[in-house]
């Protein structure tokens, strides 16, 4: 036992195994492993390098969007006038990345705390049996008012009558509304900040352009309308009824060149508001929100009600920076080196288990020896060769 130990030991320390190599002269199988060899190949320059970019590290960026919006609306409605700012139309205020433009509203009036007869359609009644005390989206008080048949309700009165959506939307000029987008972009990584306001947009340029994908494609004022249009919208439907836009600003960056190429792409993206969607939203076609202007009158507290129809605008920002570094580089030729030991697999398994003479070629290519025994031509390190045609 101790014998054998000894002799595994000193056999792990002091031998050295080397593969042996068995030259084969064969057409098909030589045919195969250059064939198989070229397909790694051209995978390695052509999907790792060229597609993939495989000797470039990447970064996403840190990013920071503003945006203003600019314009006057006015509308008249049964021959009231007003005229619509920024302050009343943007929803916030604040210039977020995310906000909405108002198209479209039912303002209801004069609104204070009592109680009142719920719309016709929404809770009818014949007694006051079927107006029992509860919630039925509004407090019912458990009255049946007989001069309009329906339940009597705890709310803000009169309630908001909003069956009727205006037709065609209260303020269709929204469409000449203009929006500034501020962007700005770092990658820490490649210590690289850029901004949308790129080489040669200034003040005199900004002043003077308005966004077009063809003629002004760096410009950061985009028209309202033209927002609409490039999503796939149509502005009477969606100014109507509502819905949500998604901008996004691409930065694709190869900073191997140099950084004055890095410069953004602006797509458009209609996401909710299509009169033909054919999935579950088309239950509830639009986008709308109620907030409410709260007031003092002869020390009654009122509101104003406004349900709003609007266009929301989600501006995102998608981003990839690229630049040669030696480690992926490194990384990416060490793999595709080793998958060419895949041409060396395919062809043993051909070699030893389908041509015809795979007995012969097993012989050539595995030699049994007793443990005890070393063959002269190993000691020799002799390179047999086996031809087969």
């Amino acid at each position: 036992m101790k014998e054998q130990i000894t002799n595994a030991l000193s056999d792990f320390f002091f031998e050295y195994e080397t593969p042996r190599q068995v030259l084969v002269r064969n057409r098909r199988v030589g045919v195969v492993c250059r064939l198989i060899q070229l397909g790694v190949l051209g995978y390695i320059i052509g999907w790792v390098f060229i597609y993939e970019k495989g000797y470039q590290s990447t970064e996403t960026a840190i990013s920071s969007v503003f945006t203003k919006m600019k314009g006057i609306g006015y509308t008249n409605v049964s021959g009231e006038e007003r005229v619509w700012d920024e302050a009343d139309y943007v929803f916030p205020s604040q210039g977020d990345s995310s906000f909405v433009v108002m198209t479209n509203y039912i303002i209801t009036d004069g609104q204070k705390m009592g109680r009142c007869p719920e719309l016709h359609g929404k809770k009818n009644c014949s007694s006051n049996a079927d107006c029992e005390g509860g919630s039925f989206k509004r407090q019912m008080t458990g009255v049946c008012v007989n001069t309009t048949n329906t339940c009597e309700v705890l709310a803000w009165c009169p309630v908001e009558d909003d069956h009727k959506i205006p037709d065609p939307a209260l303020l269709m000029s929204a469409e000449n509304y203009t929006l500034f987008i501020k962007n700005s972009v770092t990658f820490p990584l490649f210590e690289v900040s850029r901004s949308n306001l790129v080489e040669g947009i200034d003040g005199a340029y900004i002043s003077k352009c308005l966004y077009d994908p063809e003629k002004a494609p760096l410009c950061p004022i985009f028209r309202l309308g033209d927002i609409v249009k490039l999503s796939g919208f149509s502005f009477e439907t969606i100014a109507r009824v509502g819905g949500a836009i998604g901008i996004v600003i691409d930065w694709t960056c190869n900073f191997d060149v140099d950084v004055t190429h890095c410069k953004p792409y602006y797509t458009f993206h209609g996401l909710y508001g299509k009169s033909d969607e054919k999935d579950r939203a088309k239950a509830s076609v639009g986008y709308n929100f109620r907030f409410a202007k709260y007031y003092l009158e002869d020390k009654i507290a009122k509101r104003t009600l406004i349900k709003v129809f609007g266009i929301r605008l989600d501006i995102i920002v998608q981003s990839l920076a690229r630049k040669f570094d030696i480690i992926p580089t490194l990384t990416a030729i060490g793999s595709g080196v080793g998958i060419f030991g895949v041409a060396t697999v395919v062809c043993d398994l051909v070699l030893l288990y389908l041509l015809p003479k795979r007995e012969f070629y097993k012989n050539m290519k595995f030699k049994y020896t007793d443990t005890q025994t070393q063959d002269r031509d190993s000691e020799a390190g002799s390179t047999e060769t086996a031809t087969y045609t």
